[in-house]
């Protein structure tokens, strides 16, 4: 899956901060514009992650691809 990610040097670190608009919260930084791109990779990985559900009775997990 593409995502869009903006790309700011950081005047205070001399990096690179680096944001995915579409998933709010979801920023990375690395010292190199190489670097930051592969930080944010994981932390859309991280953010996609499913977090563990515990089901009622009955209901059935599934998932579906988009």
């Amino acid at each position: 899956m593409k995502w869009r990610v903006i790309l700011e040097p950081d005047q205070e670190t001399q990096e690179w901060a680096i944001w995915c608009p579409e998933l709010p919260g979801c920023v990375s930084s690395g010292v190199t514009e190489t670097e930051a791109l592969e930080n944010i990779k994981e932390a859309i990985e991280l953010y996609l992650e499913p977090e563990p559900i515990e089901l009622t009775e009955g209901a059935i997990a599934r998932e579906v691809f988009v």
